[in-house]
């Protein structure tokens, strides 16, 4: 007997790392959304079939456990089903597939492609969750990263391995920079996650970037905004699961999540499900916790890895942004923030960076003594000006009061030029730091 339990167990563990045991019940309780079924031995985030009225196979997946009773969230919205379906545990859910053959590719948060170009034909796979990366191993973030972006690359230097936000309120040219960066950024592979996006947003988009060389190395994660909060969150995880991928591969990768807000609205949905107590704007704990588990996840690998410079979108309702809880929680995890203004947009500056209002902390570590002397009082003039724009035009000011002031007047017009730049015109860092110290009086 004993020998025959040796040989039983052995061959447990010699079973594929990737084998899954298929355990069902029945639904019991569904509210059009969330099914309750029979109690059966599965973890959270684990995908299960689910047998509609007419028979066919619905996905759902686990996201908690009630009473000894499996809770489960529908992909699909509007899916007939009745008490009594069979509920079948089909995938663990805790492994994506990924390989090279990614690169190029518009795909959809369950790893499917959306561009119908055939099969993906993937070998490898990565933790959905990725791995945890001991803080004290990471590599630093020494060197800087060419984003295409002459404003950004002159004053607010973004680093190899730098996570950024870009904090704007809705229609002040948000897309616009994204699809600069992801042209023109010095980027070996770049994942972009568009989750919760209008579908109008991400055709225009995919159609905008995915063309030319920098086709072979994008890959789109696509999940727009009347997908499932769970396809959502889901998106997100492959998007950055995928990135995490190519960094251990020695690959500088360029992640670009828009919109981070829109990850957080899925993830708000789910948890009120639940029961979880919403907190300031109706957003529940879960929240507060996911989003720098989501966002750790990027930046500097081991030694011998490469990097993830990760660009998060913020969506700052009515233009606020102080005060909303997913700006302040991003805000407090990044390593630098880019706002846009609205006001510069009416003044026809583009792209419309708030000088004064954004920072990059990683900037004066990365950047000649030079070029953080001439970057600061540039910052300085643009604050001067912006700051008395109001009280000049009402005639309050008269010249020779204020020094500083006067050279701000008078070199605003080259200094809106430099800040702006056509979306089909990118500039290298070289040429930005020419510019800016030709600009900035010694």
């Amino acid at each position: 007997m004993n020998v025959l339990v040796g040989s039983l167990l052995n061959a447990i563990t010699e079973l594929p790392s990737r084998s899954f045991l298929r355990v069902r019940g029945r639904v019991t309780r569904f509210d059009g959304q969330i099914i309750e079924c029979d109690g059966f031995p599965v973890s959270v985030g684990a995908i299960c079939a689910v047998r509609g009225e007419d028979g066919a196979q619905i996905e759902a997946e686990v996201i908690g456990f009630r009473e000894g009773r499996n809770l489960l969230f529908l992909y699909e919205f509007g899916a007939r089903i009745e008490v009594g379906a069979w509920v079948e545990a089909v995938d663990p859910g805790r492994l994506v597939e990924v390989g090279d053959n990614l690169l190029g590719r518009v795909i959809d948060a369950q790893g499917l492609p959306l561009d119908q170009l055939g099969s993906l034909d993937l070998n490898e796979a990565w933790p959905l969750m990725g791995h945890t990366v001991n803080p004290l191993t990471r590599a630093p973030v020494d060197k800087p990263l060419d984003v295409g972006v002459r404003v950004v690359n002159a004053l607010l230097t973004i680093g190899r391995g730098q996570r950024v936000g870009i904090v704007a309120g809705s229609g002040v040219g948000k897309s616009v920079l994204l699809s600069m960066m992801t042209q023109f950024t010095e980027a070996e592979v770049i994942v972009v996650g568009l989750i919760g996006e209008r579908g109008r947003e991400v055709g225009a988009f995919v159609d905008q970037v995915m063309h030319g060389a920098a086709k072979s190395k994008i890959c789109v994660v696509a999940v727009p905004a009347d997908r499932s909060p769970l396809l959502r969150i889901r998106g997100a995880n492959r998007a950055t699961a995928i990135a995490e991928y190519f960094r251990s591969k020695g690959k500088q990768v360029l992640l670009i999540m828009d919109s981070l807000t829109r990850v957080a609205h899925a993830r708000r949905e789910i948890g009120l499900a639940l029961g979880e107590q919403p907190t300031a704007k109706g957003y529940p704990p879960s929240v507060v916790s996911m989003i720098p588990n989501l966002i750790e996840r990027s930046g500097t690998g081991l030694p011998h890895e490469g990097t993830i410079t990760a660009i998060y979108t913020v969506l700052a309702d009515g233009d606020d942004t102080t005060n909303d809880p997913v700006v302040d929680t991003a805000r407090a995890i990044l390593d630098g923030h880019i706002v846009l203004s609205r006001k510069q947009t009416q003044l026809g500056i583009y792209p419309a960076v708030d000088i004064s209002a954004s920072v990059s902390r990683v900037m004066n570590d990365i950047t000649p003594v030079q070029q953080q002397t001439a970057a600061l009082l540039f910052r300085r003039l643009v604050s001067l000006y912006m700051d008395n724009r109001d009280l000049m035009l009402m005639g309050g000011y008269s010249p020779g009061q204020d020094p500083e002031l006067d050279l701000a007047v008078a070199l605003w017009p080259q200094m809106t030029g430099f800040i702006s730049q056509a979306p089909d015109q990118p500039e290298t860092i070289g040429q930005t730091q020419e510019k800016l110290y030709a600009l900035m009086p010694k």
